[in-house]
């Protein structure tokens, strides 16, 4: 009898525990919001005379913008229009307006698998909060311009313009990234043919038997068949790169809740769990699992910010009840460090950037440890994904 109320009085000491640091967790989102505010705006104001310009990063004391085509153009007015619809602030609202307009040119862009990052996060949100039929017509022909990127004999949409000449039977490249934007396709709808196609190709080509995935896999348009499978970002092409896992794991969560279809949750669910020992130490993860020792210090918040959303969608889309909470845990993990002082920027410290530490391109010495605007925007929809939680 002893035993049992023993054992009755640790689970209860490990419940409150649990939900002492799930509000000390709540608490230090609600502050990093309000943080999250200030940043966003002043880092508008900087922008609102660099017409034709998105934030990229912060490097060597300087703001570093990007022309609208490059592939990180949506996530700004993204995280405005997320902020807006935290806060209900009008000023907000006005700016996520005037970036978000920007961007109406790209509609009509083929040259880029990445639509669904540059109009969805943009215009998906606009219109999700506004209900503007504008926003949902650029956003209906940004799909049809996506969607001519699709080669039914590969079954996937080309990601980049590669153009090799010398090998032209590796030309046709598919990076774990393009199936974020897919969303943009399911949500506009009539193009089922073409997003289940890529994902099934995708599970079947991309990920490996521990279900880490690949970052490249190249096709050969004419027959494909699959002729090359490699890295561009990560350590080696046989390793696991933080980011590409991380698209993986949000991008099958993400089709199971459009479609319904059970073979992307079952691929999100085997994702989720090859991650968690990997995230055990380090909840913000280090920018590939498999780099040495000698590189192994950073970390990509970016990373860390796309996994924590789609770990917290998981928790509320799978039915093992043991699996959800998992998630759960693991997102909170990661939300708890990205709101650290660690990661965490205070008002003026990296020019309006909210989460420091990023890592865009190690192996190319390219935004080494540096903010990054995509991390900024996934972290903001995993705060909103969290706090509407019930």
């Amino acid at each position: 009898m002893k035993k049992l109320l023993f054992v009755a009085a640790v689970a209860a000491s490990m419940l409150i525990a649990g939900c002492s640091e799930r509000q000390q967790l709540k608490k230090s989102l609600k502050s990093a919001l309000e943080v999250a505010v200030q940043h966003e705006k002043a880092q508008a104001e900087v922008m609102l005379p660099r017409e034709g310009e998105m934030p990229k990063t912060f490097e060597k004391g300087e703001l570093v913008t990007a022309n609208i085509r490059w592939w990180t153009s949506g996530f700004f007015p993204g995280s405005l229009w997320l902020l807006y619809e935290h806060t209900g602030d009008e000023e907000l609202r006005q700016y996520a307006e005037q970036f978000t307009s920007r961007l109406e040119s790209l509609k009509d862009y083929t040259g880029t698998h990445d639509l669904g990052f540059m109009v969805f996060c943009s215009y998906g949100n606009a219109y999700r909060l506004t209900g503007d039929e504008y926003y949902k017509g650029v956003i209906e022909q940004a799909a049809k311009s996506l969607v001519t990127r699709y080669n039914p004999t590969v079954g996937c949409i080309r990601s980049w313009n590669t153009h090799r000449k010398e090998n032209p039977e590796l030309d046709f490249m598919v990076i774990i990234d393009n199936m974020m934007n897919l969303e943009m396709l399911e949500w506009v709808g009539g193009y089922d043919e073409i997003t289940r196609s890529h994902a099934y190709t995708t599970i079947k080509n991309h990920f490996r038997d521990d279900y880490s995935t690949y970052h490249v896999v190249a096709y050969n348009e004419q027959t494909g068949e699959v002729v090359e499978k490699r890295t561009a970002q990560g350590f080696s092409d046989d390793s696991a790169w933080a980011r590409g896992q991380a698209w993986g794991l949000y991008g099958y969560t993400m089709m199971y809740r459009e479609t319904g279809e059970k073979r992307y949750l079952e691929q999100a669910e085997k994702v989720a769990e090859y991650l968690f020992p990997l995230l055990a130490e380090r909840p913000v993860p280090v920018w590939d699992f498999d780099a040495p020792a000698e590189m192994s210090a950073q970390t990509d918040a970016s990373a860390g910010a796309v996994m924590a959303a789609a770990y917290v969608e998981l928790s509320t889309l799978t039915e093992k009840p043991e699996l959800a909470d998992k998630c759960l845990a693991q997102a909170e993990a990661i939300l708890a460090g990205l709101c650290s002082p660690e990661y965490l920027a205070e008002e003026g410290e990296i020019g309006g950037f909210l989460l420091k530490h990023g890592c865009g391109f190690y192996l190319k010495n390219s935004e080494i440890d540096n903010p990054l605007t995509y991390a900024d925007y996934y972290f903001l929809e995993a705060l909103h994904r969290y706090n509407s939680l019930k």
